[in-house]
Parts: structure tokens; sequence; C-alpha cells
């Protein structure tokens, strides 16, 4: 319906002018200067090289399709259940996250913790009661202490804007440990020892550049006595004064002095053992220089998706189809399955060829190969059909039927009373003029 301008003036709302001026501000929540569900790394991993290590891999598991689907009875997929777990998982986690930034948060705190657990904050029914109950939305929790049956977790309450402490049964929470804690998250892994090495790079980079010039004063004299001593203090501070005060940092000296300055680079081999601790991490993690700088080959991320990706979303879509799918469901052919889009990865100049083969082989029809290159579906039936096209391909209805030939065209019967009139047989000594005869 076309608004007039009186309706827009009737309904028109705007979130600048209409504003309740007795509205109370206490009711909305504590507020915060930063986002404070975000995920904090801890154990100084933030300051790290690792970080970018962790969030490469936390964005590329984010890519994958997780979604709540059917299977025949061969294991196969067959369709999307729409379910508020799908929903969860694909559009709306919980309040501030989608399902991809979910499944980042998922990624990144298990790099950090070691073993994370996502905690269903909704759900229709209560899971103490029953367990055939649907999860409304979720959220990523630190676990805290663990328990036989349960386990305490922090988890973000989106009501009161706090972080706050739940004890949750092992059985109504999905507990994801990292596949690399070995490598990650154990006390004296590849990861931890260059973490420290790193960390004592920083600290020898901040006593180098402290501002402090790191200088000697040799003066003309000897300093025993107490005299020389407060004589050489006093000349010192004369020293820092000049430099200080001057717009330049310029002091003067006399000719019988000599300075000597210290800060010169300091000669070890902290450097190597980083570069080699990185080149090791690289290789247990099974990621190169190349992904992380986008200019890896179609075989390296083919390796880096087979050992490092697929083992991560895997363990996080096994503990959520073991947790939060019920044994009736599961019999019942319902999973958790991920999938990964392999035409992301083709050129543009592959595409063509691809898509011959694929359509000509009935794998994929033409309006899901034009949703891949970004098109709109066409409206024609065929392209919906599992045909190949280079082949001609009789209309449906159009097969084509033997006529039956009508009595009266068909040859009559060979009356055995009546002669019939054959030629002689021509042999290749039969004499000319018998041919000629034969022939009129």
């Amino acid at each position: 319906m076309e608004l007039t301008l009186s309706s827009r003036l009737k309904h028109a709302w705007d979130v600048f002018r209409n504003r309740e001026p007795t509205h109370n501000y206490q009711n909305v929540g504590q507020g915060y200067s930063h986002r404070p569900d975000r995920v904090r790394l801890s154990k100084g991993n933030e300051k790290t090289i690792v970080t970018s290590i962790f969030n490469r891999i936390a964005i590329d598991v984010a890519q994958l399709n997780v979604t709540h689907c059917r299977l025949d009875d061969n294991g196969r997929f067959t369709s999307n259940i729409n379910s508020s777990l799908n929903n969860c998982l694909n559009l709306e986690a919980n309040l501030d996250q989608t399902g991809r930034a979910f499944l980042h948060d998922v990624v990144m705190s298990m790099f950090d913790e070691g073993c994370v657990a996502i905690v269903p904050i909704e759900t229709s029914l209560n899971p103490a009661v029953t367990s055939s109950y649907d999860i409304l939305s979720m959220r990523t929790g630190k676990i805290l202490e663990w328990y036989p049956k349960h386990v305490r977790v922090r988890v973000y309450n989106e009501n009161t804007g706090n972080r706050e402490e739940v004890l949750i049964a092992k059985k109504n929470v999905a507990i994801i440990e990292n596949p690399l804690y070995a490598v990650v998250n154990e006390h004296n892994s590849t990861t931890q020892r260059l973490m420290r090495k790193l960390a004592l790079l920083d600290m020898v980079d901040e006593q180098s550049s402290a501002g402090k010039l790191d200088l000697i004063i040799q003066l003309p004299y000897t300093i025993k006595s107490e005299a020389r001593r407060a004589q050489a203090e006093s000349r010192r501070k004369d020293i820092e004064m000049q430099l200080k005060d001057t717009k330049y940092g310029i002091a003067y000296t006399d000719s019988t002095e000599r300075i000597t300055q210290l800060n010169r680079p300091i000669e070890n081999n902290l450097m190597k053992q980083i570069e080699y601790l990185t080149t090791l991490l690289y290789g247990q993690l099974g990621i190169t220089q190349s992904i992380l700088d986008g200019t890896a080959d179609e075989q390296t991320l083919l390796n880096y998706h087979s050992r490092t990706i697929e083992p991560i979303i895997s363990a996080i879509v096994d503990e959520m189809k073991r947790k939060f799918l019920t044994k009736t469901a599961r019999s019942q052919n319902q999973t958790i399955m991920f999938f990964r889009d392999p035409f992301k990865l083709v050129p543009v100049t592959q595409i063509a060829g691809i898509a011959d083969t694929f359509t000509r082989n009935e794998i994929m029809t033409s309006n899901e190969i034009r949703q891949i290159i970004g098109m709109k579906p066409s409206d024609d039936p065929k392209a919906d059909q599992l045909v190949n096209s280079n082949l001609n391909h009789p209309e449906a209805g159009m097969m084509p039927v033997e006529e039956e030939v009508p009595m009266e065209e068909q040859m009559p019967m060979e009356d055995p009373s009546v002669e019939v009139e054959t030629a002689p047989s021509v042999g290749a000594d039969t004499p000319m003029s018998e041919l000629m005869k034969a022939m009129n």
C-alpha cells in the first residue's frame, strides 16, 4: 500500500526523535565501552604471532556449512531439517552472534583454553526433566572446574551483561577438546615454547628501546675519596641536564673526558630459535606461510583442509551430534553434518570446463551451476533436470510409436493356384542372345 503524506506523519518513527523523555535507562543494563561477550585470549596469546594462526584456522572452519539434516537408509544426505538447532548453526546462535560468528568463537576459545563448552542457553523444555527439547540459543563457555558428571562453566549472560558461573550436567553441554592439544596447549608443547621465546624477544626489544643512552663517562681523575665521588656525580648530573633540557639533546664535555656508549645490539641466537620453532609449529599444524598470505596452490590447500580443518570441525560436529540429538532423533536418520563448497577455490577460468563436465555427466543441473556462479535460476524446466544437453532427448509423451498398417494396404497373400512368371536364371555362362531376350 502506498504511503500518503498523512499516513507517513501518523506512522513515522525516528530513533533520535521518538524517544520517551521519562525513560529509565537503568533498566537497559550495565554498559561497557567494549563488547563484553567477545572472546578474550589468555596466557599472552594476544601478544604473539600465534593469534594470527588461530584466527586463520577459525575463519576457515567458520566458512564450512554445518547443518542439522536428514539421511536416507544408506547414510546419504537427503534434506535439511527446519529446526531451531539448524537456525542456531546457520542464522542466529544468540542475541549477539550469527551462526558463523559463533563457530569462529568456538574455535578461538578452543585453541586458547584447550577445551571449550557449547552451552544451550534457551531451550523449549527443561533439560533436567527431559532430553527431548529444542535448543533456541547457545553460547561458548569456559570450563572452570570438572566434576564426575557436571562441569562448572563461565558463560555470558545476555540479560545482565556479565559472565556468570553455572553448574551444568555433562550430558546437556557439548564439551569439545582441541584435537591439536598436544601441539598447542600442552605445557611444553611447540606453541608454548614459541610463545616464551617471543616473550623474551619482546623483553629485549623493550630494554633496547627504553629511551636510555647507556653512557659511561671516563673522568681524568681517580674516584676513591668521597669528594671525588661527589664531583663525579655532579659531573654526571650536569651532562644529563644538558641532554634533557636542550632542544636537540646536545651536551659538551672536557677534552680530557671520554664517553663510551653501551646500547649496542646484543648478539644471541634467540631469533634463530624463534624461526626454527615457527617452522616446526607450521609443520605440526599442517599450515604454511602461503596459506596465511593467500598464495597457496590447490594441493597445499587440500592438504591443509584434510590435516587441520577436518579434525577440528569433525570434533565439533560429533560432539554436538552426541549431546544435542537424542537416540530417537538419530534412529530417525537425523544428524549434524558439515559441507565444504569445492567451487570456492576454483578460478574463473576453470568454471566453464567444470560446469560442462558436471552437467554432461548428469551430476548437477544447469540451475545449480548458475547458482554457484551467482546467476539467477532459469525458468526453463529443463534447467532443473539432470540431462545431458549435448544429446537429443525426445520430449516427454512424444516417444515414437509404430503405426499399424491398415488391412487394405497390406500386401495380399500369394495364391498357390496362380502361377507367377519368374525371370530365367542368368549365369556366368549364359549366351548374349539369351541375355538380351531376358532383358526385353
